[in-house]
């Protein structure tokens, strides 16, 4: 399980440019690894546009955010045309990350049970260790939050 003061579970996933992306090969960075249920829905629109409308903030605390779903990479390509999103979306089609990370769970709706995305950020420091970890965030009040962490 990932724990706060612990190293975080390096990965190499797909982004929407079709590039392969490791999280070791961002050390130097602050990261902030959002992960979220599936582009163009409502609460991850404005979890994403939260995080857009206060890029300078983002860009000001040098910190490198990445999305994460089980979304292809062409369908990041146009949730992030669509919203412009000024950021990287990765695709964990097999969850793979998403388990590692601990965010691929259960969860219910209209009396069924299922898997699916657990939407949960972690903010990782240069050095690659977790500093933060918040878990089943607010959309809306996600980019004041994670800001707030990286301060």
């Amino acid at each position: 399980m990932v724990e706060e003061g612990r190293p975080a579970p390096d990965f190499s996933l797909l982004t929407d440019t079709g590039e392969t992306l490791t999280l070791s090969s961002l050390r130097g960075s602050s990261v902030v690894l959002y992960f979220y249920p599936k582009d163009d829905t409502p609460g991850c629109t404005a979890q994403a546009c939260g995080i857009r409308d206060v890029w300078d903030e983002f860009e000001r605390t040098g910190a490198v955010v990445l999305g994460v779903s089980p979304d292809s990479p062409k369908k990041h390509v146009k949730f992030r045309e669509k919203y412009g999103l000024p950021f990287a979306l990765l695709s964990d089609e097999q969850h793979a990350v998403a388990e590692a990370y601990g965010t691929w769970v259960e969860k219910s709706m209209y009396g069924k049970t299922y898997m699916g995305m657990e939407r949960s950020t972690f903010v990782i420091d240069a050095d690659g260790n977790v500093k933060k970890i918040m878990r089943k965030v607010k959309p809306v009040e996600h980019a004041d939050d994670v800001l707030a962490a990286l301060a």
